[in-house]
């Protein structure tokens, strides 16, 4: 542990390094509070989860077809201009969804809502992955800012879920999401203000394909195995309100949560320190594969008590696996592709978690809880065993996994 404590902490003196990962985790808050808010608040003025998840699945599909759009035109042009928008037309849509939701709208008014919300969603997250491969050449450098990197948006979404339970519990839904609209307008005003935008590099014009960075076969196996991962994450974003909903404690959802990424948070620290003999494809596919175990397990154990164990077994598992992908997208990426190559990483990631909400809400409704959990296992297994089987890791790291 110490020698992990001390791998960081020189990371962190770099210049520019511990700047960067505050205002990131400043300006991502939202991110753990705004899709919670939003179905619990839904859910409560629809009168149920299927109609809650769909309109958080749409603006989650919204924000994922959006995300390339925005990628391209950030590495043409700079985030500047696109980040302003964002900060204001954001906020105002999701008002919208407040008002229509509030007021008793039609639903399709208040999923057009939740989509515009999504296309004009800020690029943050996916930005500030950019700027870390711009801030560092040497792939293990990288390895490391992801690991960091995913371990504060854990936090983000440790704490923004405990907020959004706690106001829950005190003042109620509709108070939780007025919150979490107010914390996306300081995130953005945070952002644009902070000066981290300096480490931005433009890639010199040169001929682009129609697809960017699709042209990479492997990019789409990394891409699809992310789908389909975080498609399990979005049904444990319902699962875990659906399951507090039924015992009548529905700020327990908001705890499960937080403990999820608590755990996560907690892996991720302690994969970024560590060095492992395994190529990153392995690394990638193993964490899927074990992952798929306490997800499983939540669907035999049944009790609030068990679910808090294995909410924290299962996140710890999240970061390791979101930071190798995030290096493997670094390194297949070319250079001129490089925020779009993290926004179509976004794309799939943040589809896939809106897919599984909806599919979660739908589950919720019409079938038992276990179902939905041994369903989201069975999508983690599959996609780690793929994984394995489709991508061939580099000639000099085909050891078997072994950490020093």
């Amino acid at each position: 542990m110490k020698r992990i404590a001390g791998k960081y902490l020189e990371f962190l003196r770099q210049p520019g390094v511990a700047r960067l990962l505050l205002v990131a985790f400043l300006s991502r808050m939202p991110i753990g509070m705004v899709g919670f808010a939003m179905l619990m608040f839904l859910r409560e003025h629809l009168g149920n989860f299927t109609l809650a998840g769909l309109a958080v699945g749409t603006n989650f599909v919204a924000m994922a077809c959006a995300a390339p759009i925005q990628g391209r035109f950030i590495d043409r042009y700079g985030p500047h201009r696109l980040l302003r928008v964002t900060a204001v037309v954001q906020p105002l849509a999701l008002a919208a969804v407040f008002a229509a939701g509030a007021s008793k709208m039609p639903f399709a008014v208040i999923a057009a809502f939740a989509a515009l919300a999504g296309i004009f969603a800020s690029p943050i997250t996916t930005l500030t992955r950019t700027l870390w491969r711009h801030r560092f050449d040497r792939e293990d450098d990288r390895r490391t800012a992801f690991a960091l990197d995913a371990v504060t948006i854990e936090f983000n979404f440790t704490l923004g879920p405990a907020i959004v339970a706690a106001v829950l519990a005190w003042s109620g839904a509709t108070a939780a999401f007025a919150l979490a609209i107010a914390m996306v307008v300081a995130s953005g005003t945070i952002y644009i203000l902070s000066g981290t935008l300096a480490l931005f590099k433009r890639v010199a014009s040169e001929e682009r394909h129609l697809l960017g960075p699709l042209t990479e076969p492997r990019l789409w196996v990394v891409f699809i195995a992310m789908f389909g991962i975080t498609m399990s994450f979005g049904i444990l974003e319902v699962g875990y309100p659906a399951f507090a909903t039924a015992l009548a404690m529905p700020a327990l959802a908001g705890l499960l949560l937080a403990i999820n990424s608590l755990g996560s948070a907690l892996g991720g620290a302690l994969y970024g320190g560590t060095h492992f003999k395994s190529s990153i494809e392995r690394q990638f596919a193993v964490c899927m594969v074990l992952m798929s175990v306490p997800f499983f397990l939540h669907a035999v154990f049944m009790q609030p008590l068990a679910f808090g164990f294995l909410a924290f077994f299962a996140g710890a598992l999240i970061a390791p696996t979101l930071t190798a992908h995030a290096v493997l997208v670094s390194r297949l990426a070319p250079p001129k592709y490089a925020t779009e190559a993290f926004t179509w990483s976004s794309t799939f990631i943040v589809s896939g978690i809106g897919t599984g909400m909806a599919v979660g809400g739908a589950l919720a409704e019409s079938a038992r809880l276990p179902t939905m959990f041994a369903a989201a296992s069975a999508l983690i297994l599959a996609m780690g065993l793929g994984t394995w089987v489709a991508l061939t890791p580099r000639p000099a790291a085909r050891e078997l996994p072994a950490a020093d």
